[in-house]
């Protein structure tokens, strides 16, 4: 269930004011309302994106800039991570999907994007790299750079963008944040950045306490610092707001009332409210409608306008078609702009509509036409994602970035009350010059040297080659080479290895040749013998036979999967049996047996934990593990 929002503890109410005082004293308002017309000069603009591995904190960083900007009311009642509007953005504390802000800040509009940090949802940062001029990294003071950080980083290098490093949490206690300013550095090197990269600016800043200072031993004020760094060194938009329009779809939003809405950067001309344009779209086809809608953005607000030139992000209604990459021009001068190139998905799994015998019971929507329609308007907006039709009018094939792309979905649709059941993910095979070609990643791991032999044995058998090794104080940093269906439920097991301790990160390197087979990893299971209510006598009785994921009470079917055994095989048990009545002892007495706790089994957890011949159903109550073929003999 949603976790309910709560308010998030922010500086001193002494301290807050003033700083939203001074900042918003320095600014004079800009051309926001809905009546706006004529051109805005390129050099007031500034577009940028913020970068970041996950839980670095830059939507914390992105609530304090919209703080002190006064985009808020003083009586406004604020929450934490405003920019993470979605339920399990909240819940997991990361960005799952991209989002455009605006704020105010001395006569200039500075735009910034706040990015995913998951390699799982590349295709928002790699889209969002191409509608800005400049980058904001946040690094974490304490940790580095990590993974992900190294992902998005060499995304916007490629872009020939030049980052603003921002040394976040630099209040955390005993760290040095000059360390992370030289992991930063060779990681610049690492990447082959060029020397004007590498003369990159820098700044420390906490985003929890909302302050930022280019020296350490500076006063801690507020964020203006950072904000002044911004306009200093992220460079004003290139275009010509007298040439013919030139907008590219960057992201797509979904309106109840307007349909479609494309958001993007227009790079040259200018774009007006009712005016007939042309959407160029990736085949070349021609596509002619009117704008219904024109918008821009300040703070979380989309804000009605009459005109708008190039420098600036907008959003447009019309184009119930528009795509990611597609260009929006005048209808008399027709010229695209290049497309903009997203890594394809390398991992798939078949959603399938529920016939298991509790089908029906928990979900209100369940039909194979309301899942496909649901997967079909999931692609309005997500443009990483491929829904196929298979030969099974109630199968559908989804393929995704990776195991937490396509768990986000799944997870996502539950909430909504649709009720389905998933395969076990599988990797995307391509033929490359001949030759059959699976993806591979990058994979490292932070651990205690104590697990480093028991955590390299099992990758061994996973088809890893380990790339780089270096340990310090007991803490080992490793670096593999792994096929991407080699960590498909790794991620358990190196927990269970280093005792919860362990550190785990990865992100997709390259297609490479096919590697051979990887062996199966996993006991067999428990499977429910028939349909009924599980007792505590029966689960009492079986416990010597392996660990369960089920308590008493709980109701199950034949064929479902209700714990793993101690041996290679599956067992059949019946774990509805009840203790008979007799005339020393009453039926019910079972209720004082102790049972060992059941292993809890989130979803993504059943994801990594499934076979081929076995499927997981997923309903808005329920998350049960079953075998394909139920009746099997």
């Amino acid at each position: 269930m949603p976790v309910q929002e709560t308010t998030r503890e922010i500086m001193d109410q002494e301290n807050t004011s003033d700083t939203n005082v001074q900042l918003t004293n320095s600014t004079t308002a800009l051309p926001f309302s809905a009546n706006s017309e004529g051109a805005f000069p390129l050099s007031r603009i500034r577009n940028i994106a913020i970068i970041a591995h996950v839980d670095h904190g830059k939507t914390t960083l992105v609530d304090g800039f919209l703080r002190q900007t006064g985009i808020f009311r003083d009586n406004e009642e604020l929450v934490a991570c405003v920019m993470d509007s979605n339920t399990l953005e909240r819940e997991r504390g990361i960005t799952i999907l991209a989002k455009n802000t605006a704020v105010n800040y001395k006569d200039q509009l500075i735009n910034i994007i706040d990015t995913p940090g998951h390699a799982d949802f590349g295709g928002e940062v790699e889209r969002i790299l191409g509608m800005v001029d400049g980058a904001l990294l946040v690094v974490d003071a304490g940790d580095g750079p990590m993974p992900q950080t190294r992902f998005v980083l060499r995304k916007a290098l490629e872009r020939g963008l030049k980052p603003i490093v921002v040394i976040n949490k630099i209040d955390r206690p005993n760290i040095d944040p000059h360390i992370a300013v030289d992991k930063v550095f060779d990681l610049f090197v690492e990447l082959g950045a060029h020397d004007e990269q590498l003369d990159f600016p820098y700044i420390f800043a906490s985003g929890q306490n909302g302050f930022a200072i280019r020296e350490l031993q500076d006063e801690q004020k507020n964020l203006a610092p950072l904000l002044d760094l911004i306009l200093e060194h992220c460079p004003a938009p290139v275009g010509q707001i007298n040439a013919p329009l030139q907008m590219q779809v960057t992201i797509l939003d979904y309106s109840d009332y307007l349909g479609r809405l494309a958001i993007g950067r227009i790079h040259n001309g200018a774009i007006e409210d009712g005016q007939q344009v042309v959407l160029i779209k990736e085949d070349g086809e021609q596509v002619r409608s009117k704008i219904s809608k024109l918008f821009t953005f300040k703070g979380l607000d989309r804000i009605e306008a009459k005109k708008v030139t190039a420098g600036q992000i907008v959003g447009i209604a019309g184009f119930a078609n528009a795509n990611v990459g597609d260009t929006i021009t005048n209808v008399d001068q027709l010229e695209a702009l290049p497309r903009i190139k997203v890594d394809e998905p390398t991992m798939k799994m078949a959603f399938m509509v529920n016939n298991s015998p509790f089908a029906g019971q928990e979900g209100q929507y369940v039909t194979s036409r309301q899942l496909r329609a649901r997967l079909m308007r999931e692609l309005e907006t997500n443009v990483s994602l491929r829904v196929v039709d298979t030969d099974d009018t109630d199968t559908f094939m989804v393929s995704g970035r990776g195991e937490l792309h396509l768990g986000i979905l799944i997870e996502t649709m539950r909430r909504e009350g649709y009720e389905f059941q998933v395969s076990r993910p599988e990797v995307i095979v391509k033929t490359i010059d001949g030759q059959e070609c699976e993806p591979f990643e990058k994979l490292f791991l932070d651990l205690r040297d104590e697990f480093t032999g028991s955590v390299m044995q099992e990758l061994g058998s996973r088809k890893a080659e380990l790339q780089n090794m270096h340990v310090n104080r007991g803490q080992a940093l490793l670096e593999f080479l792994v096929p991407t269906r080699g960590l498909i439920g790794f991620r358990s097991e190196f927990l269970r290895l280093t005792k919860g301790t362990g550190v785990m990160n990865h992100a997709f390197f390259q297609y490479r040749p096919w590697c051979g087979e990887i062996t199966g990893q996993r006991n067999g299971v428990l499977i429910a013998w028939e349909e009924g209510v599980a007792t505590a006598y029966a689960l009492q009785g079986a416990e010597d036979r392996g660990v369960f994921f089920i308590k008493p009470s709980t109701k199950v079917y034949t064929g479902m999967i209700i714990g793993e055994n101690t041996r290679q095989q599956d067992l059949d048990i019946n774990i509805c049996k009840t203790k008979k009545l007799t005339n020393m002892r009453s039926a019910g007495s079972e209720v004082l047996a102790t049972l060992q706790a059941p292993m809890e089994m989130g979803l993504e957890r059943c994801l990594e934990y499934i076979q081929a011949d076995e499927l997981v159903e997923v309903t808005p109550k329920s998350i049960r593990m079953r075998k394909r073929n139920l009746t099997r003999k």
